[in-house]
């Protein structure tokens, strides 16, 4: 048997890994956390690997031990890592463990600051249509999948998406940078995790960085109309054969909408079609993609109202999300309510970056908790601060949810629009139940 023990086991990520590695053959898996929410909480406590009690407990960390995979919650001075350390157990981090258990396979890795979950979702969902076995770790639930991530012995491909964020508490590289892909996708660059990258120049470095990794005579997709990439695919490894793609331009009808979804799905072609899925097919099969949890997905509609979700947050998602509903519901009054909620979205110096973001909107409603920007240790932000960064009349900013809440629902919903977007959840406001009760009202 093998034994596997998770420090922070309550992450989205984490827990995702825990339940892939538990349900392998022959591994048995532990975890510790100080906290754990739903819906980590109750996927753990079905799969029977819920920790008894919340807390680190350093007698969990013994010799017989085969590895220990350390979260990004955790500390450095974590008990159970100190113990572990101490032991010299063999410590990986969740994409170093990743690596080890796909360093076999094929290797298809989606980056960029947007559009990543998306562009890797098409892939898993075409090769899943088209009975194509990949081990996967994508960031959002897809249709037909059971869970975020998969790793198996049979499998001969593994897809996944590539986060440039930290790697963990002692290794402050990239995430991404531990896949060393066979066909590696960058969607585009725009600034965001001001925390770990202080300079735009610093941010684009981990990409070119990323692009160094790929394999031997590996491929390189990139989105051509973004100079970031031209650049760094002009400078990139003589060996590395570098494919540039723009937005899908043909008469397959889609069940997505938005230019950055076309050019989402424009790259996932290109990698499918690098492990031999010939272009007719995975147009076929991409017509009937919905699109994954949380990425401009569809929560509600009565008569000629509908409402959306999204995880957009930093500028560029949030801008190509307002645009995209915009340009697919004309004539339609566009309500859309985005919360500041990351690092980067809660820092002074990085709100300029959001200007005009919202500004295809009709109303535009931002919202942010002074205590979480506490919560993280960060410089207090105003509401004026906030106001004057997004730069249009058109955006009114909450610090109180219930009170956010109430102004929508005095909104008047006639042919309209309703757009939520967060990588968090609004201090508890459940999104879909508030958007199926207010796009039914006249």
């Amino acid at each position: 048997m093998t034994r596997i023990h998770f420090i922070a086991i309550g992450g989205a990520a984490m827990h995702n890994l825990a339940l892939a590695v538990a349900a392998k053959p022959g591994y048995i898996v532990t975890g510790s956390d100080d906290e754990i929410f739903d819906p980590a909480r109750t996927h753990l406590k079905e799969a029977g690997l819920l920790p008894a009690e919340a807390g680190w407990f350093p007698e969990k960390i013994t010799a017989d031990l085969d590895a220990v995979i350390l979260g990004m919650h955790a500390r450095e001075d974590n008990p159970e890592l100190i113990k572990a350390r101490e032991l010299g157990l063999k410590i990986y981090s969740f994409p170093e463990y990743l690596y080890e258990q796909t360093k076999d396979k094929i290797r298809i890795v989606v980056g960029g600051s947007h559009g990543k979950t998306t562009t890797t979702s098409m892939i898993l969902y075409v090769l899943n249509k088209l009975g194509i076995e990949a081990d996967y770790m994508v960031g959002a639930q897809i249709e037909g999948f059971e869970r975020m991530v998969r790793l198996s012995e049979t499998a001969k491909y593994a897809v996944f998406e590539g986060d440039e964020y930290l790697t963990s508490p002692l290794d402050l590289r990239s995430k991404f940078l531990w896949y060393h892909p066979h066909v590696a996708i960058l969607t585009g660059i725009a600034w965001d995790h001001i925390n770990v990258f202080p300079t735009f120049d610093s941010y684009v470095e981990t990409f070119r960085k990323f692009v160094d990794t790929i394999e031997p005579n590996g491929t390189f997709i990139y989105f051509k109309q973004d100079a970031n990439l031209k650049n760094i695919a002009d400078g990139a490894r003589k060996d590395i054969v570098c494919v540039p793609y723009q937005e899908y331009t043909g008469d397959v009808e889609m069940q997505v909408f938005g230019r950055h979804n076309l050019q989402n799905l424009q790259a996932a072609m290109l990698a499918c079609h690098s492990i031999g899925v010939k272009p007719d097919d995975f147009y076929r099969e991409i017509s009937t993609f919905t699109g994954a949890s949380n990425r401009l997905e569809k929560i509600a509609e009565a008569g000629n109202n509908v409402a959306y979700k999204d995880f957009a947050h930093s500028p560029s998602k949030l801008k190509a999300t307002v645009n995209a509903v915009r340009e697919h519901h004309q004539g339609k009054r566009l309500i859309a309510c985005m919360e500041l909620h990351t690092f980067s979205s809660l820092m002074a110096e990085f709100l300029p970056q959001y200007k005009d973001c919202m500004s295809e909107a009709d109303l535009a409603f931002v919202y942010f908790n002074p205590h979480v920007v506490e919560h993280k240790r960060l410089t207090p932000i105003t509401v004026d601060e906030v106001r004057q960064s997004f730069g249009k009349g058109n955006i009114t900013v909450f610090t109180d949810s219930k009170l956010l809440e109430q102004t929508l629902r005095e909104q008047e919903y006639d042919n309209t629009a309703l757009l939520m977007m967060s990588s968090g959840t609004f201090d508890g406001i459940d999104v879909k139940a508030l958007a199926q009760d207010l796009i039914g009202k006249k």
